[in-house]
């Protein structure tokens, strides 16, 4: 049995297909992750997710933003945005029964016996990794619970924008999906700014925003994150892997063997 975890699909399934078909994935014998952000921006966004749910018991996601935005599309709670390329995935009769099995995807996962974790955009660095699979799991009650349409109609939006233990109800769920979900930049104080997504390589070295990578000091697991194409994989870190090479933007799509700790990449295709 082999392991394997793909950065961010955003519709682009041919080149899923493909890699799957490099590395000889047999959904009897092995387990695929992705990172998050199924659908959004590719051109085969229906496809993607429905690979997925039809092979939810070897395929497997944490959620990403992407994810998100679509469940509340399809509760009739945000518009569709004509750049996403949802419209033959908001007309499928699946819709509700895609739907609900997202809504069920945790947003981190840990593959204990590989000392590997997985998030969309990472893990805050002010959280223990036990204090992140702790309130990783109150969201999840809540999407999975009584409360799910109310917390979906209250989840969009910037603030708190820094974490404190004190928060409580839509505001505090609200800052830990956007840590797992949109987070890039922080400063030294803990404060998010969602409003950037360059290439933190190139900015300033007097910026007092950073890439969350470089406060995050628990080396012993391997963080798998994706979310951040400007990075095309590279944080300086062997222990922080960046899964998102920017396929729907025409870069590529990236494998990762857990076991073998090797990457396969597929270039987009052409003709999107």
């Amino acid at each position: 049995m082999s392991n394997y975890v793909v950065g961010d699909i955003q519709g682009c399934f041919r080149e899923l297909e493909a890699l799957l078909t490099q590395v000889s994935f047999n959904p009897a014998n092995d387990s695929l992750w992705c990172v998050g952000d199924i659908v959004a921006r590719g051109p085969d966004s229906r496809d993607a997710l429905r690979f997925f749910y039809e092979n939810s018991n070897s395929v497997h996601t944490v959620l990403g933003n992407h994810d998100l935005n679509l469940i509340a599309v399809l509760l009739g709670y945000r518009q569709s945005n004509p750049k996403d390329k949802l419209n033959a995935l908001l007309e499928d009769s699946n819709r509700y029964d895609w739907l609900e099995w997202l809504r069920h995807q945790p947003l981190l996962h840990r593959l204990e016996e590989h000392n590997t974790v997985i998030a969309h955009a990472g893990i805050y660095p002010w959280w223990t990794l036990e204090q992140a699979s702790q309130y990783a799991h109150e969201v999840t009650k809540v999407l999975t619970g009584d409360e799910f349409e109310n917390f979906m109609q209250q989840l969009f939006g910037n603030s708190p924008g820094k974490w404190d233990s004190s928060l409580q109800g839509f505001d505090r769920y609200r800052f830990i999906v956007n840590a797992f979900t949109r987070m890039r930049y922080c400063n030294p104080e803990g404060e998010l700014d969602f409003s950037q997504k360059d290439n933190p390589y190139e900015r300033s070295s007097q910026d007092s925003y950073k890439p969350w990578f470089n406060f995050w000091s628990e080396s012993e697991n391997r963080v798998l994150f994706g979310h951040w194409a400007a990075l095309m994989g590279e944080t300086n870190r062997q222990d922080v892997i960046a899964l998102d090479t920017g396929c729907v933007w025409g870069q590529y799509m990236t494998l990762y063997s857990v076991e073998n700790k090797t990457f396969f990449h597929e270039p987009a295709l052409t003709g999107k």
